[in-house]
């Protein structure tokens, strides 16, 4: 349990840039806090003290603001910021690496016994103000948006938002990788932009990374071809392509679209 304790004060460090000590740490971190009660009370209640172990997660949540009950199992690395408002369920399970904020419920959709509660495999991430509800899984990886209401299971790797949750970005790691690559080549990186952030110029130069993937792929294999005819026109390394090019033209794109002037009425419509 000691060692639970001590690398859930040591990831604090891996995710919240605010933290600065270990003193800081374990004096003003609610979150913090309400685990390390939590385990000593999951303790209590495996060894069958479950009215201690209620008034310890009682005491706990009169203190941080945060209730977990002590049936709850939770991995290891679990990180709680800020915490107001978080409810856990008595049969939730949370794996290892899960983060979650202020205001989430893991909480239950039936009154029946047995298990009701959300099960949180490893690396989840809950936003702020989400309801995670029933007996699902959110597997490995998942990122739940802030205020979502999850009802159904959600796949490894995917974002889900919204009212009822639904996926918006399906993980990709190849596809991934490549767009970093060509945003490396061009020295842009799309403003630090994620593919589900609903933002159509991220979402633009998204799909032209994809285009000019797919064009040096085709001018690749045509060189290859034209090199086995005898052809070496191709062997000569591609002029390099400079960021301030880039921004340049990336100021451009944004100028002509801030002058752009909407169409209002009819007479503004072209004929």
């Amino acid at each position: 349990m000691l060692r639970k304790i001590r690398q859930d004060v040591a990831c604090v460090f891996d995710r919240d840039p605010a933290a600065r000590n270990t003193f800081e740490v374990l004096t003003t971190y609610p979150g913090v806090h309400a685990i390390m009660h939590h385990r000593l009370a999951n303790w209590l209640w495996c060894r069958g003290l479950k009215w201690l172990a209620r008034f310890l997660s009682t005491f706990s949540r009169w203190m941080t603001g945060i209730e977990i009950h002590p049936g709850a199992t939770i991995g290891e690395r679990f990180f709680i910021d800020h915490g107001m408002g978080v409810v856990i369920g008595e049969t939730a399970e949370i794996g290892n690496d899960c983060t979650l904020y202020h205001g989430v419920t893991l909480g239950g959709t039936s009154w029946n016994k047995g298990k009701r509660h959300p099960t949180l495999r490893d690396g989840v991430v809950v936003g702020a103000g989400a309801k995670v509800l029933g007996p699902i899984t959110v597997n490995e990886g998942a990122r739940i948006g802030s205020n979502a209401v999850v009802t159904k299971d959600v796949p490894a790797g995917v974002s889900v938002v919204g009212i009822p949750g639904r996926i918006v970005r399906k993980a990709d790691p190849e596809l991934d990788k490549r767009r970093k690559d060509i945003a490396d080549k061009i020295g842009f990186d799309a403003y630090g932009m994620a593919d589900e952030m609903p933002d159509p110029i991220a979402r633009s130069v998204n799909n032209l990374m994809d285009h000019m993937l797919a064009v040096d792929c085709k001018i690749n294999n045509i060189c290859k071809s034209l090199h086995k005819l005898g052809d070496t026109s191709c062997d000569e390394a591609m002029p390099e392509l400079k960021a301030s090019h880039v921004e340049s033209l990336a100021d451009k794109v944004v100028s002509m679209k801030d002058n752009a002037a909407p169409l209002t009425n009819k007479e503004d419509k072209p004929s």
